[in-house]
């Protein structure tokens, strides 16, 4: 527990492992942000490391918390960072992000996704810029639409628990910055919305892609992520499979580093609606995410 004593204020700031039933606080602190996160999101990030979630008290209130999960020995990812508005500016969201580096800092190599007004401070924390993610947006009507192209000859879709974890989780750690497998293990096998992947005949994997319910500011709507495929043709052909059932907002979180994505979001009718910076201490990924067409969410990359 920190005391601290900050322009004449004074508090003690415990800092705990987020418990199962201060998850709907969280979520709802992530929904007020603007963060739209899916049903069952921080119980993934929460199970994917449970060390790795912390919720910031103040004399006996919740105000703030942060996510700095390990992926594996090698890479970690630092999120849902934030402090409830009427307690900002006080050095309280300072000390959950030293408690998270803190927990990281034997890792290789750490990621997070910056807002614009806040590149600068993490680079004083040894982070350095990679590449613009972006927020797409639209209104997805929700019924069956006209597949503007066909799956090639050979490969087929595969839906839920038909879909072959192996192949599935071989193809996304050939192509993600690092391996994660409990985390996509329990991401994909979520049963909120729906998971789609497209094999060939010898069951390796081409492509797979997640649409799930998030909550929004001013309501409810989806998100797709992660979606992952071979070219843009079959990401596009995911996309508008994973749109037919559920209509509502959808939102898109695209890597910068795939430089098809821009113009397949535009041609699926999505508009830009926000940008955050992918930043990465330690040792930077080499994978150049080609076939990234979706990131899973912005709290963990």
């Amino acid at each position: 527990m920190a005391c601290l004593v900050l322009a004449g204020l004074m508090g003690c700031l415990d800092i705990r492992e987020l418990e199962s039933d201060q998850i709907p606080i969280v979520t709802d602190w992530s929904r007020r942000e603007g963060f739209a996160p899916g049903l069952g999101d921080i119980e993934i990030y929460r199970h994917t490391d449970r060390q790795g979630l912390w919720i910031a008290w103040l004399d006996h209130e919740p105000i703030g918390c942060i996510a700095g999960v390990r992926y594996n020995p090698d890479y970690g990812f630092i999120g849902l960072y934030l402090v409830v508005p009427h307690q900002r500016g006080h050095g309280y969201g300072q000390q959950l992000w030293k408690h998270a580096l803190d927990h990281l800092s034997d890792l290789t190599c750490i990621g997070l996704e910056a807002a614009p007004a806040r590149i600068l401070d993490y680079a004083g924390w040894g982070f350095e810029s990679s590449s613009l993610t972006t927020r797409w947006r639209c209104f997805n009507e929700g019924h069956a639409v006209d597949l503007r192209g066909e799956l090639p000859t050979g490969l087929h879709v595969v839906e839920g628990s038909h879909i072959p974890s192996e192949a599935v989780q071989l193809y996304d750690a050939q192509r993600e910055p690092s391996p994660r497998p409990h985390f996509l293990a329990d991401w994909l096998g979520h049963p909120s919305g729906q998971v789609l992947a497209l094999l060939d005949e010898n069951g390796n994997c081409h492509g797979f892609g997640r649409i799930r319910p998030c909550l929004l500011q001013d309501g409810e709507g989806w998100r797709i992520g992660p979606l992952l495929a071979d070219s843009p043709g079959l990401a596009e052909y995911l996309i508008q499979k994973l749109q037919q059932r559920h209509p509502g907002v959808l939102l898109i979180d695209t890597p910068g580093f795939n430089v098809a994505a821009k113009g397949l979001m535009a041609d699926l009718g999505f508009k830009s609606e926000s940008e955050t910076m992918r930043m990465y201490r330690g040792d930077l990924p080499k994978q150049a995410l080609d076939d990234v067409f979706a990131l899973a969410c912005l709290e963990l990359g």
